[in-house]
């Protein structure tokens, strides 16, 4: 099982994680959306397409657009269409 964690709280959790550039995105269902909060931060990848980014809030301490997913991917990563990521110190490891 690979876990999500920030601030000691299990944000994600899942043995279905899709691996990409060192990245691991999770099922959508996998991630406690409680922790998330949209963010207007949007970024883009010339080969995954437009990225949306949400804060992960734990306890009221706030980590900025520590997450992000692609809701609409260009077709070489419809596989990862939703899956959620992170990074900015949320620990993702088994």
């Amino acid at each position: 099982m690979v876990r999500a964690i920030w601030n000691g709280s299990v944000i994600a959790v899942s043995d279905d994680t899709i691996e990409v550039e060192g990245n691991q995105y999770f099922p959508p269902d996998a991630v406690d959306r409680a922790f998330l909060r949209a963010s207007e931060t949007h970024t883009v990848c010339g080969w995954k397409g437009t990225a949306s980014y949400c804060d992960v809030i734990v306890d009221g301490a706030v980590n900025p657009d520590a997450a992000w997913y692609y809701p609409d991917p260009k077709d070489a990563a419809s596989e990862i269409a939703g899956y959620i990521a992170f990074w900015r110190g949320v620990t993702v490891g088994v």
